[in-house]
């Protein structure tokens, strides 16, 4: 125990929280996030299915997953499933934002070779000036195969000195996202394609597309009086995606009675690509990934369409994305009743508009989760005056129409290259994740 803090996170938080860290340390892009899952869950005896391939009721009975470029879905069945089985899901994303690569990035001004970059997603720009920035994603190459790549820390934004911009602490900072946002790499004559080939291991000629953003180079650390607190790039959302995932092989690795009902539940996760750019992508929520899979194991199981819409009428979705903590230097930014907090268990997202999807009856089955784990919960809802953002969880709602609930652990500098979550919250997730895929 702390000498400071009667609430300092306990060893097991400390020990979640860092293996958080290495996980988003392991996993700088989408592509990266989706394989390390599947590393993780391949390390607790799940088997990798090719969409490819046809399934038989062998291929999907007990712990599975299948990639889709940086999509990842995972289930493990119990025993005795079958077509009238429930799934009990629990859903992320694997992207955040940053600045992608252009397809041919050769840039430069003033002796110094630059990458050209687009905006990807919402960033909070300021925040990526004046960093070391790694670059990680996939290569395509001529033959048809991509390639994973990730460098070290090789370019910086570098912010115009206060005495060239004398109004900016008066003023404010405007940043303009195709002037002011473009990386150095190094001196003149540079090419960005040729080092990332060198990172790839294949040649510069045989790359002839890229998947490439830039990531925070800065490791992930705890920090604050008693450590409580837990720095890192890309916590929007593989807070979720780390969660979801050591919750599965939590209830995958025990034994799940049946209940009065029937065989437990198949528990399942699905990490999507794309959220942050509105998910309308093979390998995002808007696409088909989640229901090919669906019914593919359903029919597999011996279902039919119309026993495929009773399973889906009885199962329920867990959307886990990070969400705002109430700001200490902001308060008036959010409700003036409701305002989650740092290190108080995951939240319940709510929204009048239906940007988050959670409704009564989800919130029944999410508290009972947290309950029967011993885990706190708090709510979140926006300031009348400041629209919310969305999630996977409506998207996953109107597609399939199983019943979803959106929740997520709170965060500051949300969006920012670095963001910071409490040291104890990502323990809390996993436990409620994977209190609710045990049904």
């Amino acid at each position: 125990m702390s000498p400071f803090s009667a609430a300092s996170p306990s060893s097991r938080a400390r020990a979640a929280a860092l293996d958080l860290g290495a996980f988003v340390t392991a996993s700088p892009s989408s592509f990266h996030a989706a394989r390390e899952a599947a590393r993780r869950l391949s390390a607790a005896g799940f088997t990798e299915l090719v969409e490819t391939a046809p399934w038989t009721a062998g291929d999907v009975a007990g712990d599975r997953y299948v990639l889709r470029d940086g999509s990842l879905i995972a289930w493990s069945a119990p025993e005795g499933a079958d077509a009238a089985t429930p799934f009990r899901i629990v859903g992320s994303h694997t992207d955040s934002p940053a600045l992608k690569v252009k397809p041919d990035p050769r840039f430069g001004a003033e002796g110094l070779s630059q990458v050209g970059v687009e905006i990807y997603g919402g960033p909070l720009l300021n925040s990526w000036l004046d960093r070391e920035l790694r670059l990680a994603g996939r290569v395509a190459l001529a033959d048809g195969s991509t390639v994973l790549v990730d460098t070290p820390g090789l370019l910086r934004i570098p912010q115009l000195a206060v005495h060239l911009d004398r109004g900016v602490n008066k003023d404010g900072l405007t940043l303009d996202p195709q002037r002011h946002m473009q990386p150095v790499l190094g001196f003149a004559g540079l090419d960005v394609l040729e080092i990332l080939a060198h990172h790839a291991g294949v040649g510069r000629a045989d790359i002839v597309g890229l998947d490439v953003v830039t990531v925070d180079a800065q490791a992930p650390a705890l920090f604050g009086a008693d450590e409580e607190f837990l720095a890192s790039g890309r916590l929007d959302n593989l807070t979720s995606v780390h969660a979801e995932v050591e919750a599965l092989a939590t209830v995958a690795g025990a034994a799940r009675p049946e209940t009065a009902e029937g065989p437990a539940p198949i528990a399942m996760l699905v990490a999507n690509d794309h959220e942050e750019v509105g998910s309308a992508t093979r390998s995002g929520a808007a696409g088909p990934f989640l229901e090919d899979v669906l019914v593919r194991v359903h029919a597999a199981l011996g279902g039919d369409e119309a026993s495929r819409r009773q399973v889906l009428a009885s199962s329920l979705v867990l959307s886990a994305d990070a969400g705002h903590a109430a700001h200490p230097n902001y308060p008036e930014r959010h409700d003036p009743v409701t305002r989650p907090r740092l290190g108080e268990g995951p939240m319940l997202k709510i929204n009048a508009q239906q940007r988050y999807a959670t409704d009564a009856v989800g919130i029944a089955a999410f508290v009972a989760a947290c309950e029967r784990a011993g885990v706190p919960h708090q709510h979140f809802v926006s300031h009348n005056a400041m629209p919310c953002g969305s999630t996977i969880g409506p998207i996953t709602a109107t597609r399939l129409g199983m019943t979803t609930i959106d929740v997520g652990i709170t965060l500051l500098s949300m969006h920012s290259a670095r963001e910071m979550c409490a040291t104890a919250d990502p323990l809390l997730l996993q436990q409620a994740c994977a209190s609710f895929l045990r049904g």
